[in-house]
C-alpha cells in the first residue's frame, strides 16, 4: 500500500500554511515530494471560499480585529468557515490518479475518513444528503473545502472540531448553512478532546479512505516547513 506522509506541525498561522501547501503542491506535481497530509491548528481566522455569499460573515471588521480573528480569501471550494484553537485542520497534498481523479469521489472519501475518525472515539457521525461535511445528528462536526489543481494535485482539506469552545463560529454562518449548529468531539463525549489526541486516529482514518497507509515523522516535511514534525504530538505543540 502507498504511504501518506503525515506531519503534525502544531500551531501555524493561516498565511504560512497556505505558503507551505503551495510549495508542496508544486513539488508533488513535479514528482519531487511524496503525497503528504499536513495536520495543524490555526490561530483564530475566518476563511472565505469561492462561493461565500455577502452577509455570511456576521462580525464587523473592528470587532473581528479586536478579537484577534484574521480574515483571508481561501481559494478553495465552499462558503465561509472558521478555524481556531481546539480544531484539527488537515491539508492533504496528494496527486489523484486513475479512478480517483474524480472530485466528487475525493470529497466522499474525505467524509468517509472523518466518519471513521469519529467512530474511533465512539462518536457516530454521518453524511447529510446535499451537504458536504460530516455531521453528528443535525450538527456539523467537520467541514470540508478543497482545491484540486493542475495535475489533479489536491490542497486545502478539512477541519475537525475537537475542543469544547465553539464561540468563534458565532462570527459567521458556518459553511453558509444558517439552520444548522456546529458541535465537537468534546461536546459530544463530555470531556475535552485536543487536536493532538485526535491527530493519530484522524490521520490513519483519512489515509485509509484515500487508499494509503499513514506514515509519520517525515524529515522532508519538517525541512520544507521550517518547523519540527512531532510524533506523537505533545500538548506543547499546539498552544
Amino acid at each position: 500500500m502507498k504511504r501518506l506522509l503525515c506531519a503534525f506541525l502544531g500551531r501555524v498561522p493561516y498565511a504560512e500554511a497556505v505558503g507551505l501547501q503551495e510549495s508542496l503542491v508544486d513539488r508533488v506535481r513535479r514528482g519531487e515530494a511524496a503525497d503528504t497530509l499536513l495536520l495543524l491548528t490555526h490561530p483564530p481566522v475566518i476563511t472565505l471560499g469561492r462561493t461565500t455569499k455577502p452577509g455570511h460573515v456576521l462580525i464587523e471588521d473592528a470587532a473581528r480585529v479586536a478579537r484577534g480573528i484574521e480574515l483571508h480569501e481561501a481559494g478553495r471550494g465552499g462558503d465561509v468557515t472558521y478555524h481556531g484553537p481546539g480544531q484539527l485542520v488537515g491539508y492533504p497534498i496528494v496527486a489523484l490518479s486513475g479512478e480517483r481523479r474524480d472530485a466528487h469521489r475525493y470529497l466522499r472519501d474525505l467524509e468517509e475518513g472523518l466518519i471513521a475518525a469519529a467512530a474511533a472515539f465512539g462518536v457516530q457521525a454521518s453524511r447529510l444528503a446535499g451537504l458536504t461535511g460530516v455531521w453528528a445528528g443535525p450538527e456539523k462536526l467537520a467541514a470540508i473545502g478543497v482545491r484540486i489543481g493542475t495535475g489533479w494535485v489536491t490542497s486545502h482539506g478539512f477541519a475537525l472540531n475537537c475542543g469544547s469552545d465553539l464561540s468563534g463560529f458565532e462570527a459567521i454562518v458556518p459553511c453558509g448553512i444558517g439552520d444548522r449548529a456546529v458541535t465537537s468531539l468534546s461536546r459530544i463525549l463530555g470531556r475535552e478532546v485536543s487536536p493532538e489526541e485526535a491527530a493519530p486516529r484522524t490521520a490513519s482514518a483519512v489515509a485509509a479512505a484515500l487508499g494509503y497507509e499513514a506514515a509519520w515523522g517525515d524529515g522532508a516535511v519538517a525541512a520544507g516547513s521550517g518547523r519540527g514534525v512531532s510524533w506523537p504530538p505533545s500538548p506543547g505543540d499546539a498552544p
